[in-house]
Formats: structure tokens, sequence, C-alpha cells
């Protein structure tokens, strides 16, 4: 929300009824989304004149308000974002986090005096969402998605997509470039520069917060439990007093001393004085909740004035003086997030092969790989792709130029494109 409002984004909230006339003025949009509608036929024992609908996005129930604010080319662009829940019936077996039937989400909407301005704004909103990711050090493959799989209504759709353990790829947000669809269908006219009635454009984008955290989980976790980069971990480090029989006193005394100093250094920081466990049982507890440090401290580190540091992720101790714990955390903070990037970035390129025919791509498949594949473009040769080995094509490199270097997977005619296969949800 921070970066979209730096960008001109507004925060706003819309309802989350849309009545069925509003929400059919786009006939793709209205295509692509009819089997996935929530509909709302009573109102207590009352039977509707007029259907409605809860959202599974905002586009319908935001532009006719865009239409009242916008009446000369000084009232664009146009930004806003709302944080919400919407809802989408999913045919396909839900699953928390990754495909549910409500899920919270960020989705931003804009309108734009040409499609130029319109294309810049889906740079931006890329970025945005990369500074997100990459805060959280998670590996994506930017997309742009084949025609067949845009967003419903949109000139064209880009996705990131990440890896699963499950070898499936999780969606984690996607932006869309709307050209003139939704403009048209919601008479978004704006006096120009000239005096003359013009048509805006528009672009819109989502993340979803569920699978944004199931990717954070996945990708990080280990066996022990939860493995959160600093910058989202709820607290950063937690104090774990080390109690001798006739010297607790002076381990909680320093551990609280040590707490002070931690939290007045602006660090999410907890102390464990609960007296009804042990230490290892704690450590088992924080170590789940992923917590990125753990402090021990007793008897010999408060007389000598030091702290024991032990990273969530390696568990490797270190003892540093008091005076030096501050800056020896924030260290951590940064070599721990280093760690978890590298390592991810590193798993994400493990899993990408090249295949050649379909023997290959079947292997690659069955060995829970991301696949690139030559393809000639055509829908046909995708649909029957997905029959083949149960994979999708997922699209095109949104970020990187990629050559086809022989002819379609499939059908063998000549290549137009680079594509990436895999599982999805």
């Amino acid at each position: 929300e921070e970066k979209l409002e730096e960008n001109g984004n507004e925060p706003m909230q819309f309802p989350v009824v849309i009545p069925e006339d509003s929400f059919q003025k786009e006939e793709d949009h209205i295509e692509g989304f009819s089997a996935e509608v929530f509909w709302i036929t009573h109102a207590g024992n009352n039977e509707l004149e007029r259907r409605l609908l809860l959202r599974p996005t905002s586009e319908t129930a935001i532009y006719p308000m865009f239409k009242l604010w916008m009446r000369s080319h000084q009232d664009l662009p146009l930004r806003m974002h709302q944080t919400c829940n919407v809802y989408r019936y999913e045919t396909k077996a839900t699953r928390p986090l990754y495909r549910g039937r409500e899920f919270l989400w960020n989705e931003g909407h804009t309108a734009h005096v040409n499609y130029d301005d319109a294309e810049a704004e889906v740079k931006a909103a890329i970025e945005a969402y990369r500074s997100v990711y990459d805060r959280l050090g998670l590996s994506y493959i930017m997309m742009k998605r084949p025609e067949f799989d845009k967003f419903a209504g949109a000139d064209y759709s880009v996705a990131f997509d990440t890896w699963n353990p499950d070898g499936k790829v999780n969606q984690i947000g996607t932006v869309h470039q709307l050209g003139y669809n939704f403009a048209k269908a919601f008479g978004l006219y704006y006096e120009d520069a000239n005096g003359e009635q013009s048509l805006a454009t528009n672009t819109c984008y989502g993340m979803g917060f569920g699978r944004t955290l199931a990717a954070t989980i996945a990708h990080h976790g280990d066996d022990h439990g939860l493995v959160l980069p600093p910058v989202v971990a709820p607290r950063q480090v937690v104090i774990v007093p080390i109690m001798f029989k006739g010297k607790e006193e002076a381990a909680l005394d320093y551990a609280k001393e040590i707490y002070d100093i931690i939290k007045a250094a602006g660090i999410r920081v907890e102390l464990d004085d609960d007296n009804r466990f042990n230490p290892g049982d704690k450590y088992y507890t924080w170590e789940m909740y992923g917590v990125p440090v753990r402090i021990e401290v007793g008897p010999r580190e408060a007389q000598n004035k030091k702290a024991t540091l032990v990273r969530r992720d390696t568990f490797e101790k270190v003892q540093v003086d008091e005076s030096e714990l501050v800056e020896k955390i924030k260290e951590l903070f940064v070599t721990i997030f280093e760690s978890l990037r590298d390592k991810d970035k590193a798993k994400l390129d493990s899993l990408i092969a090249d295949a050649y025919d379909l023997d290959q791509l079947k292997t690659y498949m069955d060995a829970r790989m991301i696949v690139r594949v030559n393809w000639c473009g055509d829908p046909d040769c995708a649909f029957n792709l997905k029959e083949i080995v149960s994979g999708e094509i997922r699209g095109t490199r949104w970020d990187v130029e990629e050559k086809p270097t022989d002819s379609c997977i499939l059908c063998h005619e000549e290549a137009k494109y680079v594509a990436y296969v895999s599982r999805t949800y």
C-alpha cells in the first residue's frame, strides 16, 4: 500500500455487491468470470428483481465512479487502490492460501489520457510489485500471459509466477493493460487539451496476500517451521533467559536489560520469561514461529555483559559484547535476508529446464520442473499439450527477450515463442 501511494494511488473502498447489469457492461469480462460468480438472488424471503453478485474483482464497481470523477484531461491520471476480500466460486479443489473462494488482496485501478501513459503505469505497477517480492526474498518469473489466458477484457496481462515445493507454480501477482476496452463499455470520456472528447485508457493490477504469504512460507521454511525474512517477522528477536537454580534473578535482570536496549533501537523484540517451560521447549517454539534471531543469556553472559545470538535460518551461534549487540543484530538481519534471497534464487534457477520433444517434457514435468519449450503460438497446441503432460503454457518472459531455437514442440511448425510450461493450482 505504501509503495502504491508513493506512486499516486489513493486508498479507497468500494462496495462488495455489484448489480448484474453493471457487471455485464464489458462483454469479455462477464464471459471470463461468469462461471466464478456468487449470485445474490434473495434478500430475506424476497426474490430480487435484478440479481446482485459478490465482487470477483472490482472494475465494474469502480469505473462508473471514474466516469463521474473525470471531466477534463487535467483530472487524469486517476489512480486508486483498495485492500479487500473478493469472492470467486472456484470449481477446482480449494487449498488454504493458494486457492480459496474468498481471499484478501490489494487491487489497483487507473485511468489515463492515452495508451502510452497507461503503458508507463503498467511498468510502474510491475516495479511496485517487484519491490515487495524482492523485500521478501522471493524469486519469480515475470510472464506475459498468452492471449487465451489473459485477464478477461485486457489487452494483455503480466503475471508473477514462482515455484512451489509440490512442482506447481504459484501466481502471486498480476498487472493488466486494459487498453480502451473498459473505457468504451463504461463511457470513460474526458475533454482533451483541444476541447474535444477523448476516450481514456485503463490499467488494473492485483496482489493476492494469501499466495504471497504461501510463497514466503514455502520458499524459506524448513522442517523446524517458519523462516521469516526479518523485514516482515512480527518478532525479529526473541530473548530466552537460561535459568540456573539460585541464579535466576541475575539471568532475568540481564535479559530485561538487553530487551530494553534492543527495543529502544526500534527492533521488534520479545522477552520469553515464561517459567512454565524450559529453554529447550522455548527454542522449539520460537524456531517454529520463524523468529530470525534468538538471544540466549544466562548467569555467565550476565556477569560478562555478553549475549549469544542464534540465526534461525542456519542455527549458527555467535557471542557478542553488550556494547555491540544492536549493531550485530542489524548485521545479522542483512546477512539472513541475503542468504534467504540467494538460496531462493538458486532454487528457482535449478527448477528451470529446456525440453525439445514431448518425452523430455514429460520427464521434466514428472520431476516437478518448470520447462522452457519452443511454441508456435497456436492455442490448440497449448490445449493439446495440457492434455498430454498435464501442464499449462504459462506464457513468455516479460522482462527478457528469448528467441526460439527449434520448431514447435508439439506440431513441429515454425516456433514463434519460447514458452514456459508448468503445473498450476
